[in-house]
């Protein structure tokens, strides 16, 4: 039976601050068939200074004139506003999730909006106060790599490991982040709740720039669930990803790409989105279980393709076959080629005509 792909349709920011938007990309994201919509909670005062620069994507889709805590500020949710959207999901049947910049974001929606797993963005691989404070919780964690090294996935699972393993009054350091990770308990724990999520920060992302084969450098270096936070031009590269393992899909989805806001032209549109779960579903289901043995479709068609041992022309009984009179033709209903060498030499039991099909 082939593994099912958790689909997490990124609607992000691209709701511009507007609560029915934001509940019409949830619903948009449960028609198209994804299993989570996913915003992102913060207060822009605690994620950026007024010196903090755009990024060019943002400055390309935002202009340059505005500063990040401006834009940041435009898109804000309130803590009600989440929990309406949340609840608006519930009645469509698709999951929320948020991904929390702060650590007040993150109390709040686990205490009031009731997230059952938290989500890490890529900017936040390094910052190991809120890794920790989202870790004691004690919930699952997808954390994506984006930007990241090797190194710096493993400091982040050290912290997080310390805050499911230890409560609020053991002193966090990085020597004993690194000392847990030598303990086997530790990984057990790391691949129950946490999933590593491969992902290119540029928006959109190049197809060179974006590295499917990292997927399974994160998994044969950590061992934990893998999955791939598509930033992409496209539907095409995140069911690349799941012929090569993932377990989560991310991408992001927008109502319209030609609004304002600096993530909807790397996103994808409802329709797109609907494409591209039915394109993973697909290649679910063509993954199989990988035994080498034919699907119960093929074998009626063995008959038909395969070949069978025949007299290439008239032999009478008592006449030996040979390279002359010997050889094999559709269809494959009678003895196989492989008996083709035993036959040569042997004595036809019956007379046969040319094309006839040799019997045992």
């Amino acid at each position: 039976m082939h593994r099912r792909t958790l689909i997490i349709a990124e609607a992000g920011v691209n709701h511009n601050g507007d609560r029915a938007r934001a509940i019409a990309l949830a619903e948009a994201a449960a028609r198209a068939g994804a299993d989570i919509v996913k915003f992102q909670s913060f207060r822009a005062d605690k994620l950026a200074t007024a010196e903090a620069a755009k990024a060019s994507y943002q400055q390309a889709t935002t202009g340059k004139a505005q500063s990040q805590l401006d834009m940041l500020r435009a898109l804000e949710l309130s803590t009600d506003d989440e929990i309406q959207i949340a609840a608006a999901c519930a009645a469509v049947g698709i999951t929320y999730m948020s991904t929390p910049f702060d650590a007040d974001s993150a109390t709040h929606l686990v205490r009031h909006v009731g997230v059952s797993t938290l989500k890490v963005g890529s900017g936040d691989l390094t910052n190991a106060p809120l890794l920790l404070h989202l870790a004691r919780f004690g919930l699952p964690i997808i954390l994506s790599t984006g930007m990241g090294t090797l190194a710096e996935v493993e400091q982040a699972l050290g912290v997080i490991a310390f805050g499911y393993l230890h409560d609020a009054t053991a002193r966090p350091t990085p020597v004993e982040f690194a000392n847990l990770l030598l303990d086997r308990a530790t990984w057990t724990e790391l691949r129950a709740k946490v999933t590593l999520l491969h992902c290119t920060t540029e928006y959109p992302a190049d197809p060179h720039s974006i590295n499917l084969r990292a997927m399974a450098t994160l998994h044969d270096a950590f061992g934990l669930p893998v999955g791939f936070s598509d930033h992409s031009r496209g539907i095409h590269i995140a069911s690349a990803a799941v012929a090569l393992g993932a377990t989560v899909i991310e991408k992001h989805l927008t109502l319209d790409r030609n609004l304002l806001g600096p993530d909807h032209r790397a996103s994808i549109e409802p329709d797109e989105m609907t494409a591209m779960i039915a394109a993973i579903r697909d290649v679910e289901a063509a993954l199989g279980d990988g035994r080498k043995v034919p699907a119960p479709e093929e074998i009626p068609n063995r008959a038909v393709a395969r070949r069978s041992l025949i007299a290439l022309r008239p032999v009478r009984a008592g006449e030996r076959f040979t390279e002359d009179n010997l050889g094999v033709k559709r269809p494959g209903s009678g003895i196989p080629p492989i008996e083709y060498w035993s036959y040569l030499g042997k004595t036809a039991q019956r007379d046969y005509a040319a094309n006839e099909a040799l019997e045992p």
